[in-house]
């Protein structure tokens, strides 16, 4: 599989440091404790979102993503992911996208996935990583070789082929988000807790990221997001927010 020139070594940032991913949390803490709303029916179809939207079309998208978990996840399943493309997105409003990131699923268990959706054809879920960590950092990406054909990276390195996505070139807005989804239940939405770091947009093929800037926020009724620049936690349910604030207060004794 050949290298490319486009995703930099000096852009990955591999070496997350947990102090500073902590102070994130710290920062967040307080704001997201005063308006994040108990668990109770999830969005549209069982699914929500807490995530930022590109403001234009691109070629790619990138974060360092961090599961500050584990989860509640009673059905369905959580993730956190980058992307491109979406429901009705395609050629004549068909279905059409592509996203790596972060899943969870009932019993703990979690994967680095990656998911291809073409036009007519049902969404395609591939394991990349079986049960990655948690509370560890991991640099997913998003970017199109050439006009219309994508690939998906782990930390540096390709895991997918190229992806042809047909008439995709400069019309999907890339998207960083955390999702839920309630397994078709109606019932209680499941708890998330993402970082999501260093985001990144690229503007053509095989392009550098340059830093997210501007763009609308992704939000459901019981999901909560706090950004600061080019990063933002995303959060659903009461839980999720007990495990910020210890973290921060975790971070509070070690700093004093």
């Amino acid at each position: 599989m050949r290298e490319r020139t486009g995703l930099r070594t000096a852009d990955l940032n591999r070496e997350m440091k947990p102090r500073l991913l902590l102070a994130t949390v710290a920062v967040a803490a307080l704001s997201l404790v005063t308006s994040v709303a108990t668990a109770s029916a999830c969005g549209q179809n069982g699914y929500s979102y807490a995530g930022l939207g590109a403001p234009t079309a691109g070629s790619g998208i990138s974060a360092v993503i961090t599961a500050l978990g584990p989860f509640s996840i009673p059905n369905g399943h959580v993730a956190g992911w980058v992307g491109v493309g979406g429901p009705g997105e395609g050629p004549h409003g068909t279905d059409e996208w592509v996203q790596i990131g972060l899943s969870g699923f009932p019993g703990l268990y979690s994967d680095i996935y990656y998911e291809v959706t073409t036009p007519h054809h049902n969404p395609v879920y591939h394991e990349v990583m079986s049960n990655p960590p948690s509370d560890h950092p991991y640099r997913v990406a998003v970017l199109e070789d050439r006009p219309n054909w994508w690939r998906v990276w782990l930390d540096g390195k390709p895991v997918s082929p190229s992806i042809h996505l047909p008439q995709s070139h400069n019309q999907f807005m890339p998207i960083a988000t955390a999702e839920a989804w309630d397994g078709g239940t109606g019932g209680a939405c499941n708890n998330f807790l993402y970082s999501f770091q260093h985001v990144k947009v690229a503007h053509k093929p095989r392009g550098v990221f340059h830093s997210f800037t501007g763009g609308y926020k992704i939000t459901s009724a019981k999901t909560t997001m706090k950004r600061a620049g080019a990063a933002f936690i995303a959060a659903e349910g009461t839980s999720s927010i007990r495990t910020l604030l210890f973290r921060a207060q975790l971070l509070l004794l070690k700093s004093t």
